[in-house]
C-alpha cells in the first residue's frame, strides 16, 4: 500500500526474507574481512575466528530485527487499548460549526488513517488492526460524502476533500480486502483441523459471513466472488460428507432405509442452494449409484 494521506509518510519496512538476505550477505562479507585481517596478522586459525564473528553478526541481525518488531507491536497494542477516537470526537477549530470538516481537521483525520494503516502493516497477520482502518475510512468517506453534498463549489475545502476521499477509498478496499484474507485464511484452517462436522460448518460459515460482508462494499470484486463459491462448496461438503459417512455406516449395520434416508439428505444438501458444478455433479452421481447398489437391498421404506 503506497498511498500516502496527509503530512504522514509511510515508514520503510524491508520484508523478512529480503531482510535476512541482506544480513546473511553481510555476515558474509565480514567473515572474508575478518579472515583476511587475521591471515595477514599471522593468526593460527583465522578460518574459525572469522567464523565466529561472522555468525555474531548474523545472530545479532536477528535479534535486532525482533527487538523493532516487538517495540511496533507493544505500541500497535497500546494504541489498541486506547479508547476508539470516532470521526465525530477529532476536535473541531471551527467554532461556529463544530460539526463542519475543516481543513485542519480534516487533515487531522487523514494523519490518522495514515498512522492506523502503517500499524496495521506492520502487524499484517493480524486481521483486527485491518478492520480498524476500513472501519474508520468507512466513517470518513461517509462523512465527506454528506459535506461535498452542501459545499460551496468555490470552498478551499472542496479539493481537499476529494483529494482525501480518493486516498481513503484506497486504504479502504486494500485494508478490507486484507482483513478479509486473513479473517478467512484463519477461518478455514479452524475447520479443517476440526474433527467434528458441526465445528467445521459453524468455521465454514463464518468464513462465508466475511466474504459476503467484503462483497458488500465491493460486489464485483472477482477474488471475493471467487472465494464465497469455493466456501459455499466447502460448507456444503462438509454437511454432504457428514451425510453419507452416517449413510456408509448404516450400511455397514445392514441397516438400509436409514442409510437411503441418509443418502437422500446428501443429495438434498448438493441441491439445496441451485448451483451446479462438476465436482457437485461428480458427488450426486457416486450417491446415486450408491442408492441404486442398495435400493434392493433390505426394508424398502
Amino acid at each position: 500500500m503506497k498511498t500516502v494521506i496527509g503530512n504522514g509518510r509511510r515508514p520503510f519496512w524491508l520484508p523478512a526474507s529480503n531482510y535476512y538476505v541482506l544480513a546473511f550477505a553481510v555476515s558474509i562479507a565480514f567473515f572474508f574481512l575478518v579472515l583476511s585481517v587475521l591471515r595477514e596478522s599471522g593468526e593460527e586459525m583465522p578460518w574459525a575466528a572469522a567464523g565466529i564473528s561472522a555468525s555474531i553478526i548474523l545472530m545479532a541481525s536477528v535479534i535486532l530485527r525482533e527487538m523493532i518488531l516487538r517495540r511496533a507491536g507493544r505500541h500497535f497494542r497500546l494504541q489498541q487499548r486506547l479508547p476508539a477516537q470516532s470521526l465525530s470526537n477529532t476536535p473541531s477549530l471551527d467554532s461556529r460549526n463544530p460539526q463542519k470538516l475543516t481543513l485542519e481537521r480534516n487533515a487531522a483525520i487523514l494523519t490518522e488513517i495514515q498512522k492506523k494503516s502503517d500499524a496495521a502493516n506492520v502487524l499484517g497477520r493480524l486481521g483486527a488492526g485491518h478492520k480498524e482502518v476500513f472501519e474508520l475510512c468507512g466513517e470518513y468517506m461517509a462523512r465527506t460524502e454528506t459535506e461535498l453534498s452542501s459545499i460551496n463549489p468555490s470552498s478551499p475545502r472542496l479539493p481537499a476533500l476529494l483529494r482525501g476521499r480518493t486516498a481513503v477509498a484506497e486504504f479502504h478496499r486494500y485494508h478490507l480486502l486484507k482483513w478479509a484474507q486473513i479473517e478467512v485464511h484463519a477461518l478455514t484452517s479452524e475447520a479443517q483441523g476440526h474433527a467434528d462436522p458441526e465445528n467445521k460448518r459453524r468455521s465454514a460459515r463464518a468464513a462465508l459471513s466475511v466474504i459476503d460482508t467484503a462483497l458488500k462494499s465491493y460486489p464485483s470484486e472477482e477474488s471475493l466472488i471467487d472465494s464465497q463459491e469455493l466456501l459455499r462448496d466447502m460448507v456444503v461438503s462438509i454437511s454432504v460428507a457428514d451425510w453419507v459417512e452416517k449413510a456408509e455406516k448404516a450400511v455397514f449395520d445392514r441397516d438400509y432405509p436409514k442409510a437411503r434416508q441418509f443418502y437422500h439428505e446428501a443429495l438434498f444438501y448438493l441441491g439445496r442452494d441451485n448451483v451446479q458444478n462438476d465436482v457437485r455433479e461428480l458427488a450426486a452421481q457416486r450417491i446415486r449409484s450408491e442408492l441404486e447398489r442398495i435400493q434392493g437391498t433390505g426394508n424398502i421404506e
